[in-house]
This record gives C-alpha cells, structure tokens and sequence, in this order.
C-alpha cells in the first residue's frame, strides 16, 4: 500500500502549474496593447495629383516650382534665388488667386529644399500645394 500512495504523490509533484505563466503573458499583453496605442508617428500631408490627371494641362492654370538636381529652384524656367521664393509665389499668386502650387522636385535634390518650398507658398497664403513627379 506504500507504493500506490508513494506514486500517487509523485504523479501530483510532476505536474506543473502553469495558471501564474498565463498571468504574467496576460499582463504583458495588455501592457503592449495599451502602450502601442499612444504611439503616433510624424509625418507631412502631401497631395499628390491623380494619375489620370496630366501634368502639362495643370502647368497652364497652376504655379509650378521646380526644383532641379543641383537644387536649383525655377519658377517658369526662371532661376530663383532660395530666399525669394515667397516674393515670386506671392506675385504669381496675385496675378491667378485660384492657381495651386505645384512642387516638381528632381529625384537627386534634397529634401530640405522642397520643403522650403512648401513652406513659402504657405507664407505666401497658398494652402493647396502638391507635389508632382520631377523630371
């Protein structure tokens, strides 16, 4: 009879509880989940034309800011100097109050530019700005 209450024993000794594991992966769960959702990430609005939309019929009625891969900013195949790109947006503005600007970036310039584009035809009062392929 020393045997079978011996065994008995053993085979509850062997047997793992694992109802704390679960807890503590329940726990952790919930951490994650809650901490994720606070998580927000940077970024820029851009408007980007529609692909059915060509490009050249927009340069007629639109003030098109392009910026080459030297980083070089033509307005109207015009040169403009980096701290006169509002004055000439403002002009253009002026002269066609319905124009969007639309910001041709080269694939090899820098970012830092065609944000100050964007930027100066926000100072400039111009609120629909899209960025279109570059050539």
């Amino acid at each position: 009879m020393r045997r079978m209450i011996n065994s008995g024993q053993s085979q509850e000794e062997d047997e793992v509880d694992l109802t704390p594991m679960l807890d503590v992966v329940f726990i952790m769960l919930i951490f994650f989940i809650v901490t994720a959702t606070f998580v927000k990430e940077i970024g820029i609005d851009v408007n980007t034309p529609d692909d059915n939309q060509n490009v050249k019929d927009a340069d007629k009625k639109s003030i098109v800011v392009q910026v080459t891969s030297r980083n070089r900013i033509k307005i109207r195949n015009r040169d403009i100097d980096f701290r006169a790109v509002r004055a000439n947006i403002e002009r253009l503005h002026a002269e066609s109050p319905d124009a969007p600007v639309v910001v041709q970036p080269h694939p090899e310039s820098n970012t830092e530019i065609m944000v100050h584009v964007m930027d100066s035809a926000r100072q400039a009062g111009v609120y629909n700005v899209s960025i279109a392929a570059g050539s």
